[in-house]
């Protein structure tokens, strides 16, 4: 570490202006290899980011090179400019690693914002403390503060030191899993929903490894969490089954695909699209813009109409009532007429029209078309409608409403004589 007086002495050498010239020829080179190595490369990497120089590999070059030219001035001359350097580029680095990877796996995500501006502060200010040479004395202090958890002593420093490594064992573990969904699942698994369950089941893996790793390395006894694990494993049998059953069944649905991220499907007497699966519950959106969270036990363990998996062609039907008085076959040849006019009513298999009561209204006519855009049906159902009223209104046939006759009958002792039934109508 540098002290501070000590500091303010060597940057007095005459050697200083030499070692600003080095410095800014370290961070000129580095910064050339990065763009020439960068410049084609997208805005979603780690390395480059998205401006080539604000990834990790600018800071990493600037910092071997600046410690390769400490190692060499530090044989003839005090080298502070240089000793100042180092903290700052490391500062950085750490930095840009985290910031870049949160970036890259949590894109819209405010709470890894927030956690990477709390690093960058606190990353700041331990550089601060290195360089003017308090960084000892306040690791010092943090370890005098002890935190009693029953019969086990943890100081501050060490709890520090264990949430830095475990952090840092975690990001390394994210990096790892978005490299291998970019460049190994998104080549190999062309499924969307099948590179969906790979990619959290990595993750997922990946975490796990990295977690016990991290708890091991700052000195934590693995073998006591065998008794959470078994108490974890009561509590999902019982008071959080039906959390561990959506879980489960999510991932049954990811690995057997029986629905698929683009389906059209029907749950509940909810029709919409899947626009995502999640390990939980699944999101299905609705042609008016209305979206459905779904358990993913609803999913397994009730009927569910998949509209995509075999044919995406969707009988649609509708009742139309006519006068008795009205030619039953005329009426048919104007359903069916205008049934045709929307583009995306199938020829093939046609429309047809049946006679199916004679009702007390007038004659009920269904008019069924087949449609190949499931989430066409509400406005084929409209635009066939349109010409169905007007085709009927052009050949003057009345669209029957019910009607009824009431027959008011009057008391005997009230009947007029010239009325001797008493009745009115």
């Amino acid at each position: 570490m540098i002290d501070i007086d000590k500091l303010v002495r060597d940057l007095g050498h005459p050697g200083v202006p030499l070692e600003f010239a080095v410095l800014l020829g370290c961070l000129v080179l580095a910064f050339a290899v990065t763009w020439l190595i960068g410049r084609k490369k997208g805005p979603d990497s780690v390395w480059f980011g998205r401006a080539t120089i604000d990834g990790l590999l600018f800071p990493l070059l600037a910092l071997g090179l600046t410690y390769a030219a400490l190692a060499y001035f530090s044989k003839h001359q005090p080298a502070p400019v240089l000793r100042i350097a180092i903290p700052v580029l490391i500062s950085l680095a750490g930095i840009r690693f985290l910031a870049r990877v949160l970036t890259v796996v949590f894109p819209n995500s405010g709470l890894a914002r927030l956690m990477e501006r709390v690093f960058s502060w606190l990353a700041w200010i331990a550089a601060v403390l290195w360089i003017v040479g308090l960084l000892p004395a306040v690791m010092e202090e943090m370890d005098a503060i002890n935190v009693v958890f029953g019969k086990t002593k943890i100081s501050l420093l060490s709890f520090v030191q264990a949430v830095l490594s475990s952090g840092a064992v975690m990001v390394v573990a994210l990096w790892v899993s978005a490299v291998l969904e970019k460049r190994v699942l998104r080549q190999t698994v062309h499924d969307l929903s099948l590179r969906k369950v790979a990619s959290n089941a990595i993750r997922a893996t990946l975490l796990l490894i990295g977690l016990l790793l991290a708890l091991s390395a700052v000195g934590v006894d693995l073998t006591a969490l065998s008794v959470l694990g078994g108490a974890l494993g009561v509590g999902l049998g019982f008071g959080l089954q039906k959390l561990a059953s959506n879980y489960v069944s999510g991932f049954v649905i990811l690995f057997e695909r029986s629905l698929r991220i683009g389906d059209t499907v029907k749950v509940d007497n909810f029709e919409g699209v899947v626009t995502d699966i999640k390990t939980r519950y699944t999101l299905i959106r609705a042609g008016n813009g209305r979206e459905a969270i779904v358990p993913n036990e609803k999913l397994i363990t009730e009927r569910v109409e998949n509209l995509s998996l075999a044919d995406t062609r969707i009988l649609i039907s509708t009742d139309i009532t006519v006068g008795y008085d009205s030619d039953p076959d005329q009426v048919q040849r104007i359903l069916c007429d205008a049934a045709l006019v929307p583009d995306r009513v199938l020829k093939d298999p046609g429309p047809v029209v049946h006679l199916t009561r004679l009702g007390p209204d007038g004659l009920d006519f269904t008019l069924y078309f087949w449609v190949i855009d499931p989430g066409a049906q509400g406005p084929m159902k409209s635009e066939v409608h349109l010409g169905v009223l007007r085709g009927l209104r052009a050949a003057g046939i009345n669209i029957s409403y019910p009607q009824r006759v009431v027959h008011v009958r009057s008391d005997r002792s009230d009947t007029d004589p010239a009325n001797p039934a008493g009745t009115a109508s």
